[in-house]
């Protein structure tokens, strides 16, 4: 019983937390907007916020090893511009999508050997890659890119029905990532190397594990995961434009920490990014529904929530730090790595 009162205080509080939020919001909504409380009101979520979701899940990885990556926003808007300039040059849809990705694995690769190579502060690298992916957009066309190939329209359009409404391919593409973010990081080796990178990089190193690999990978996945929100938000816009998205950088580390991801490093789960979006689309669909706010009121109520978030994590932290460890009661060295993967443990 004690064990189950430590995990509820510690390792679930922000989850249910943010579930509660979004409970509330919801039940708020529903109560005070008619239509508000329907299937199809709540798939939009999925819907509007797909490429924001797998974005978020790719920044979570990075913040969980300890790191940040400014540049998610600009490489959307730069993905954007590369899939419309391709295709209005008449390359083949599959083709332009497998370029993109493999672009974005390339930045990530570049970015995450500068930060482990020459041991260089993330926010800098990423920064940089910021200036450099918003300013390559510009050098293909500084004006906005109309996509009218036929199989970029066809999946822009196409509706998997579930339950009594539907989702878009890119709702179902970002359910994936998620499904695929969670099993890797509870299941996967490299999963547990990157909590155990951010809960203490010089323990990590100590205990052998490949940090300078695990640190490239991290944002190797980011990368992965930037050049996939931006062919999702490419088929929901159906243009690309280098002003695409301007702090939307801001936005997923927002849905991290609102879900529950330390930016502290090394404790969080994979779905926090998920429900961070959502109590973010919430908020946007009450004030679409109320009619008369503007769409600012949406930051002010997403900065309010992150003070509160921020608070809530820096109180747990601090009760972490007060509570003595007992070298005898505590995980072997071995096995410190799969404790932190499940949230038991913040290595420090």
């Amino acid at each position: 019983m004690r064990g189950f009162k430590f995990a509820i205080k510690e390792n679930h509080i922000f989850l249910l937390a943010t579930t509660l939020l979004i409970a509330m919001l919801y039940g708020y909504g529903s109560f005070s907007f008619t239509g508000f409380f329907s299937t199809q009101v709540f798939l939009n979520l999925f819907i509007d916020n797909a490429y924001l979701i797998i974005v978020a899940t790719g920044m979570a990885f990075v913040i969980i090893t300890g790191g940040i990556d400014l540049s998610v926003g600009a490489f959307v808007a730069f993905i954007s511009m590369v899939s419309a300039m391709l295709l209005s040059q008449g390359f083949n849809a599959y083709l332009v999508i497998t370029i993109t990705l493999v672009i974005g694995v390339l930045f990530g690769a570049f970015q995450g050997y500068l930060i482990s190579r020459f041991d260089l502060h993330p926010w800098i690298v990423t920064l940089a890659g910021m200036f450099l992916a918003r300013g390559a957009s510009f050098l293909i066309s500084t004006d906005s890119i109309v996509i009218t190939n036929e199989t970029f329209s066809s999946l822009s359009q196409a509706k998997v029905p579930i339950f009594n409404g539907y989702i878009s391919i890119g709702a179902v593409i970002a359910i994936l990532v998620v499904i695929i973010a969670l099993y890797m990081a509870k299941y996967t080796k490299f999963g547990r190397n990157v909590y155990a990178i951010g809960g203490n990089v010089g323990s990590a190193k100590l205990m052998g594990l490949p940090v300078d690999r695990t640190t490239i990978l991290v944002y190797v996945f980011s990368g992965f995961c930037s050049a996939l929100g931006g062919f999702v938000f490419t088929l929901y816009m159906l243009s690309g434009y280098g002003l695409h998205l301007l702090g939307m950088e801001m936005d997923a580390i927002a849905a991290c920490v609102i879900g529950g991801i330390l930016l502290t490093g090394g404790f969080g789960y994979l779905i926090g990014p998920l429900l961070g979006v959502l109590s973010m689309g919430i908020i946007q669909t009450i004030i679409m529904f109320q009619g008369t706010l503007s769409s600012w009121w949406t930051k002010i109520a997403v900065g309010f929530l992150l003070f509160i978030f921020i608070v809530l994590q820096r109180l747990v932290v601090m009760n972490r730090r007060r509570k003595p460890l007992k070298a005898e009661k505590g995980p072997r060295l071995e096995t410190d790595t799969k404790a932190v993967s499940q949230g038991q443990f913040d290595i420090k």
